[in-house]
């Protein structure tokens, strides 16, 4: 039997790529180390606060 997933890279490239990105942002604009580490964990969760701040936003 053979299974077939579609559907999970292009979304995984998409984060993976927006992950780089606020990683490299976030440390470049680092004033120390811990305001660096909380940059790296700013941005593995980035998606979640930016759909939290949207909703807010919206009022939903």
């Amino acid at each position: 039997m053979a299974t077939e997933v579609t559907g999970s890279v292009p979304a995984g490239a998409v984060y993976a790529l927006g992950l780089i990105g606020a990683a490299v942002y976030f440390i470049s604009t680092a004033t120390g180390f811990w305001m660096g580490l909380l940059g790296v964990i700013k941005a593995l969760v980035w998606p979640a606060i930016l759909i939290f701040d949207a909703f807010k936003t919206l009022g939903i």
